[in-house]
């Protein structure tokens, strides 16, 4: 389950029928997470007022105060629940019973979540876009929060199959590189699919994809591991 379809069934779970209390309150807060996250990538933070917002998910002006405290606390719920998402999707990625290739799979393909041919892009890939050219504090919270611990996890998971025991700056960079191969597919589907219309269309194309993927990151990190054994026979030599 990727980012987007796991906020569509979220969608369904509080559906527009009759619902008891608690779960008109679930509807509700989803709704008002789901048009803010629009209208915050359609205007950023200070242009998007919380009154339109409220209307947009036909709820009164209160609603935000009592589910999110304040707007700044809406949207730091808009900015974390994709990254809440992923982490479910990636449960015990790391477990060190699982193989490399597993491992692999299972980090790569939670984050490799191209949007649908002909779909706009994502409101939330817009939103995430507009932080990682002016990043506001808000996302830096969140970073700090919910991506740090993930990142090094990841970077742990590396150095245990490189063989060290404490990670580096290498061990970084190569995290980066993993995760970049993926959030790709996201962030740049529309070039894709101009420069290569076929490759994520059709009855498993994007298995197809998440395949070459791992096997591109098992050979960085087997080129990693190698240029570390070179260094320490040289070093030794």
């Amino acid at each position: 389950m990727k980012i987007n379809q796991a906020l569509d069934l979220s969608a369904e779970r509080v559906g527009d029928g009759p619902v008891p209390g608690q779960d008109r309150g679930v509807r509700a807060r989803e709704r008002l997470l789901q048009e803010a996250t629009r209208l915050f990538a359609e205007k950023g933070f200070a242009r998007a007022s919380t009154r339109e917002i409220c209307q947009a998910a036909g709820q009164n002006v209160a609603s935000i105060h009592y589910y999110f405290g304040d707007k700044a606390g809406l949207y730091r719920a808009v900015l974390s629940q994709p990254i809440e998402l992923i982490q479910q999707e990636l449960g015990q990625f790391d477990d060190p019973a699982l193989t490399l290739h597993e491992a692999l799979r299972r980090l790569l393909g939670a984050f490799l979540c191209p949007p649908a041919a002909g779909e706009p892009v994502d409101p939330t890939m817009r939103l995430y876009l507009r932080e990682m050219v002016e990043p506001s504090g808000a996302f830096r919270d969140v970073v700090a929060e919910l991506v740090t611990p993930l990142h090094e996890r990841v970077v742990a998971l590396l150095a245990r199959h490189v063989g060290v025991t404490q990670p580096d700056d290498a061990l970084h960079q190569l995290a980066f590189a993993l995760s970049a191969m993926a959030h790709d597919y996201g962030m740049s589907r529309p070039f894709m699919d101009a420069l290569a219309p076929g490759l994520l269309h059709g009855d498993g194309a994007v298995e197809r994809v998440l395949d070459r993927l791992v096997a591109y990151a098992t050979a960085l990190i087997e080129c990693e591991r190698q240029a570390r054994a070179r260094a320490g026979v040289a070093h030794n030599g």
